[in-house]
């Protein structure tokens, strides 16, 4: 891959499985032909999680991103702050971990906004860490805008060919509901097709999906389907948007997976959530959608539970790097696969 995309990664909770993951997905030499990686986080946790794994990968520390090599059989961190000399316990909430993770979220999108990186890539943090250790940002998402000002962000799920796109994420079901309008599924749409283009794409193919069973089976089952997403859809069309549907939920995953759409917009949380994660949650990847900068990240949590054992698996953390990279070439979210 010419012009290898440079990518900040942080190492998530350094009591959690994020530095085992992260470690794990860079022992392969391919890793180092489509990016350039840097670590976020302290050489101390990158050297106990590589010896939890019984590897001898070197480990150098640096003071700035420019002065990264990014070499295969090295591994490069970037350690902000004072946290090199902490003992971070292993496998529990601790306001040390919180506030030392949170700081290198906060670096890495620094980093993104100066444009000193093409993009990052995040292993888990732990909300309830992050809140011991006094940070008042619940997750990624509210360090991201807040420092990069943006407004509207929102979350894609990715799991191969399979990609949803999320109308709306923490919202309880009835607050779901009421969310589905033709204002917010054309502000959602747009996004899509903006971001699609940016990532490679020649036109875009959006499946809208239904809220509703069977699409409402023509305003038998609720009205949501005729009021406000068929109105979206037909503006979209009109924009030059390559939108479809509303599509029955039952039947468009499928579709979407055998490579009839690109991307399939979801009305709430479950409905996107649940088809990636029973096609292929150990492979699926969070994109946001929204930001000024790229940002892919793991689907899952810190693990406490087996955090320091060496048995973490690493498939989502390499997902993320091969995706984080792909988009960062402009070549879509599949290269190998991809329309354009």
């Amino acid at each position: 891959m010419p012009n290898k995309p440079l990518l900040a990664v942080t190492i998530g909770d350094p009591s959690g499985i994020g530095p085992e993951v992260v470690v794990k997905a860079l022992q392969t030499k391919s890793t180092y032909e489509i990016m350039r990686p840097v670590l976020i986080g302290t050489v101390s946790v990158i050297k106990t999680a590589l010896e939890a794994i019984g590897s001898s990968t070197e480990v150098i520390a640096i003071n700035s991103i420019a002065k990264a090599k990014c070499m295969p059989r090295t591994i490069e961190v970037l350690s902000p702050g004072d946290w090199e000399t902490t003992e971070f316990p292993v496998g529990e909430h601790n306001a040390g971990s919180g506030s030392a993770s949170h700081l290198w979220v906060e670096e890495g999108a620094k980093l993104c906004i100066s444009g000193e990186v093409d993009g990052m890539v995040t292993a888990p943090v732990n909300k309830e860490s992050w809140n011991m250790g006094g940070s008042t940002d619940t997750g990624h998402m509210e360090v991201f805008k807040r420092l990069s000002g943006s407004n509207y962000v929102a979350t894609m799920l990715v799991s191969g060919p399979l990609r949803c796109m999320h109308l709306s994420t923490h919202k309880s079901l009835g607050e779901a509901v009421k969310y589905v309008t033709t204002e917010n599924i054309m502000t959602a749409t747009r996004l899509t097709h903006k971001m699609f283009k940016e990532w490679g794409f020649d036109k875009p193919r959006i499946a809208i999906a239904a809220l509703n069973p069977h699409a409402s089976d023509n305003g038998l089952i609720g009205t949501e389907e005729a009021d406000e997403i068929a109105p979206a859809i037909a503006q979209a069309v009109e924009e030059g948007i390559d939108a479809t549907g509303p599509h029955p939920a039952d039947t468009v995953f499928n579709s979407a997976a055998e490579g009839k759409y690109d991307v399939v917009v979801v009305m709430y949380h479950d409905q996107g959530h649940i088809p990636v994660k029973v096609y292929g949650v150990e492979k699926s990847v969070t994109v946001n959608l929204g930001l000024p900068f790229l940002r892919t990240s793991v689907d899952h949590g810190t693990a406490f539970d087996i955090a320091g054992a060496g048995i973490a698996d690493e498939t989502s953390m390499i997902e993320a790097l091969k995706l984080g990279a792909s988009l960062a070439s402009k070549q879509g979210l599949d290269h190998e696969t991809n329309q354009s």
